[in-house]
């Protein structure tokens, strides 16, 4: 436990949060895993083409289902950058968005290779 302590403190998810969440139950964190790893990848696709694009209507809507994402997960600083792009476009405010999708990419930067460490770790 102290391992998976040292890694929660230093990454970008608050494990010992989630796993809290999850009542400890390591085998649906597991699977939660897993979808968000089948799921993320498209939706910051998804994302960084509407910016691409100046849709503000979609980056609204990927931005607030990964805000959702990420929060269920406790990754609590890229949930909050989602969530930040999400206000600048419902605001209209697009001349911000790049600047805070560069900010949101590098918080779910090294995600996804963290997430598999923890279910490695959650196994042993």
């Amino acid at each position: 436990m102290e391992k998976l302590q040292n890694c929660s403190q230093n990454g970008r998810v608050d494990l010992l949060e989630l796993l809290a969440r999850l009542d400890n139950d390591r085998e649906l964190l597991r699977d939660l895993v897993t979808i968000f790893k089948e799921d993320f990848p498209r939706h910051l696709l998804a994302l960084q083409d509407a910016v691409a694009g100046q849709d503000m209507k979609q980056i609204t809507m990927v931005s607030h289902t990964l805000r959702g994402m990420l929060s269920n997960l406790a990754v609590t600083k890229a949930a909050a950058a989602a969530g930040q792009l999400e206000e600048l476009a419902r605001s209209g405010a697009g001349a911000s968005i790049p600047e805070t999708l560069a900010a949101f990419e590098r918080e779910v930067l090294g995600l996804l290779p963290e997430m598999e460490t923890y279910i490695a770790e959650v196994r042993s």
